[in-house]
């Protein structure tokens, strides 16, 4: 049937005003609109820059940010979203550089010590160390690259809790200060922790040993106080979520990852599965598992980035990834403390 002049008219008007709206979604913010939550999150994230080039450096990075999480969001076909956090004023060399830290040793040693966990035939199907208050408050790394330390430490937090119903908060500082296989706040390894830690015979507390983001001189009266001790430490068979998945049944395990990418560091929430590969340079603990709404597999990952990074400093990352590395290489290179 023949539409009439005034239902040609309208028609055109409903093309004409969706063809505005796509055109408004597609264009960059305006800039006063970037300026003023520009000038917000400097205020909720309380940064101040030296001088006004500096700031206007950091404005346009920021701005470049805002635009690819919105973009990114827009798109709406993804399981995760972006959302600005406090590296939204950071490029992403710039990010990697100063909030990761993973130092992987030039040789990586064959160790002998078996997998305790290996004749585990049922888990639950789902688990969560943070709900059963195994898990301390989410931490902060600031800019050192001190990862590596608070992998260690959270795991080591945690299966003290389990073994003992005691929550202590540990030193991370220590292992920077003081692990001197390590590299401080140029990077590190778990595993080298822990031996430090057995050698030490324990580790001490953060009020006796507080972090302050930089690298310090090992205080060997403080480092002597332990409240926590470890008698080993197992490496979860490589390449195998499933075997991981029978340790984080039973206590948070420590695990290295690539966690350098612009939608890593942009990660707001949601099940992660974005672009990401096997550059380990990254580390964090895994603290429990599960299957979101749409029935996606994902682990639970406890990060050091505060609580502004992604679902309040936690993130959900796919499990059982199409490749035996996991997604992210997270299956390559996990651990956990024996006490």
């Amino acid at each position: 049937m023949a539409l009439s002049l005034a239902g040609k008219f309208s028609l055109c008007l409903v093309l004409m005003s969706a063809s505005w709206a796509l055109l408004a979604a597609s264009r960059p913010l305006p800039e006063a609109s970037i300026q003023q939550k520009f000038e917000q999150w400097m205020a909720d994230h309380g940064r101040i820059y030296p001088d006004n080039e500096e700031k206007g450096k950091r404005l346009e990075i920021f701005a470049d940010n805002m635009q690819f999480i919105e973009d990114f969001n827009r798109a709406g076909n993804r399981s995760f979203k972006l959302g600005l956090n406090t590296f939204s004023d950071r490029t992403v060399d710039e990010f990697r550089e100063l909030s990761t830290g993973l130092v992987l040793p030039s040789t990586l040693r064959l160790r002998p010590t078996p997998f305790m966990h290996a004749n585990i035939t049922h888990v639950p199907d789902s688990m969560d160390w943070v709900a059963k208050g195994a898990v301390n408050a989410i931490k902060d790394q600031g800019p050192c690259g001190s990862c590596w330390a608070f992998s260690a430490v959270a795991a080591i937090e945690s299966i003290t809790q389990i073994e003992t119903d005691k929550l202590l908060e540990l030193s991370e500082q220590q292992l920077v200060d003081c692990t001197i296989e390590n590299y401080g706040c140029s990077g590190g390894w778990m595993d080298t922790a822990f031996d430090y830690i057995i050698q030490n015979g324990g580790i001490s507390s953060e009020t006796n040993y507080p972090y302050d983001a930089s690298d310090g001189t090992c205080n060997a009266h403080m480092a002597s106080l332990s409240v926590a001790k470890i008698v080993g430490y197992e490496d979860v068979p490589a390449n195998n979520e499933g075997e991981i998945l029978k340790a984080v049944a039973m206590q948070p395990v420590s695990v290295a990852l690539d966690g350098s990418g612009r939608e890593f560091q942009l990660y707001s929430s949601g099940v992660f599965n974005g672009n990401c590969g096997t550059n380990m340079s990254h580390a964090v603990a895994i603290v429990g598992y599960g299957t979101a709404e749409d029935g996606t597999n994902y682990w639970k990952i406890r990060n050091s980035w505060g609580k502004t990074w992604g679902e309040a400093g936690y993130m959900r990352i796919q499990r059982d990834y199409a490749q035996p590395e996991g997604l992210c290489g997270l299956a390559m290179h996990a651990s956990y403390p024996v006490v």
